[in-house]
């Protein structure tokens, strides 16, 4: 090669991209990368998802409160955002690490780049990140406090960074539910939605439903309309009383956020007296786990949650595997449960607990998510399961 040929050079100082954005553990940990939606930093949880796609439904979850999430699928914004694919209004996730920059839209529903939905909820995100890399580090370590911090100018105080993610108390014992659970009582009457329909209108109810809000998905409120339920939404804080008011036929316990045990405070005396009352009960995720509470047994938090939609649970009664959607930092002691609660439900990733039941009352719960968005329906049966309990009461 000669000089003639040659007109690359080795770039100087000025040259180099400059550094936009920053994820700062609390031990001091600095990975560097390129900054992606609003200008801000956020300190939270940082944990992993390895859904491929579904992006806008995960950060839209409420059970994602307190939480920095990494999606491990590099080709994230390929659907683009729109208004219709999200699970509450009020976006609890605190931000997102990337591997790639946002891939530009390529679908007919999208109605806005991600990159522009981000900045609109005023969420930082991070790319650049070796997400392979951060991942096995969540999986052998654990999931780490950290702050994502995205700045234009590229001007980062690390040590007050590093002080600030090393101050954050993390989920263990935190109440999230609070901070994110509707503010009143509302009703809900929207069923799923259709291809060239968009959401539909719920069928006939049969069934009057509350169901506690700890921070529940707006698909599971369409499941159970779509199931024959007149649903009524009422805040975490509900008392007995509340519930009652409304003459249900069954109580439904929401997913939602933070430490079961913190939330139970509050949570675990209502479902106890809801139990006394031998109503039909079902729960989902968080409220799974305090149902579980309010049963005698304990929860605890993970070494290694699960959050994708490519879980295996193997239903014990059948012997059948579902593929399921998952979001869970925390678990139900297997051990800890007394004689008149079975298992139900088994992870064949972890064989952690995800289902359980009452022997001789109608009341039921699972780990994992049954009304998918984002994943697999494998298991939409269980919001049939809970009306076919309530028509048998009836």
């Amino acid at each position: 090669m000669t000089a003639a040929t040659t007109s690359a050079h080795a770039p100087t100082a000025n040259e180099l991209p400059i550094t936009t954005a920053l994820i700062v553990l609390a031990d001091g940990s600095v990975l560097k990368g390129r900054g992606l939606g609003a200008e801000t930093m956020a300190v939270g949880e940082i944990c992993f998802n390895t859904s491929m796609t579904g992006y806008q439904e995960i950060m839209t979850d409420p059970s994602y409160a307190g939480q920095i999430i990494t999606f491990t699928f590099p080709h994230i914004g390929n659907v683009g955002a729109n208004p219709e694919d999200v699970e509450t209004q009020t976006v609890a996730a605190r931000g997102c690490i990337l591997n790639l920059d946002i891939t530009e839209p390529s679908n007919w529903r999208a109605t806005q780049h991600f990159d522009a939905w981000l900045k609109a909820n005023n969420l930082p995100a991070i790319a650049g990140i070796d997400t392979r890399a951060l991942t096995r580090r969540i999986r052998d370590l654990g999931a780490p406090n950290g702050i994502i911090v995205h700045r234009a100018d590229g001007q980062f105080d690390i040590p007050a960074l590093a002080a600030e993610a090393k101050a954050w108390p993390g989920l263990d014992g935190m109440d999230l539910a609070k901070e994110v659970t509707c503010r009143q009582t509302y009703h809900w009457d929207g069923g799923l939605w259709a291809l060239n329909g968009g959401y539909q209108k719920a069928p006939p109810a049969k069934f009057k439903v509350v169901a506690i809000d700890y921070g529940a998905k707006q698909n599971i409120l369409r499941c159970l309309a779509d199931a024959g339920c007149d649903v009524t939404v009422v805040p975490a804080t509900a008392t007995t009383d509340d519930v009652l008011r409304h003459r249900p036929d069954g109580v439904f316990l929401s997913n939602g956020p933070g430490d079961p045990a913190a939330t139970g405070e509050y949570a675990v005396p209502v479902i106890r007296d809801l139990i006394a009352k031998d109503l039909p009960i079902f729960g989902i995720c968080l409220g799974h786990q305090m149902l579980a509470l309010a049963l005698g047994g304990k929860t605890r938090k993970m070494g290694l949650g699960h959050r994708g939609a490519n879980h295996p649970v193997k239903d014990l009664g059948t012997a059948k595997v579902e593929i399921t959607s998952q979001n869970h930092g925390f678990e139900v002691v297997a051990e800890s449960l007394p004689d008149n609660v079975a298992i139900t439900h088994r992870s064949l990733f972890d064989n952690c607990v995800e289902g359980l039941a009452m022997k001789e009352r109608p009341v039921f719960s699972v780990q994992y998510h049954p009304e998918a968005s984002p994943g697999p329906q494998d298991s939409h049966y269980l919001f049939h399961r809970f009306v076919e309990n309530m028509a048998k009461k009836k």
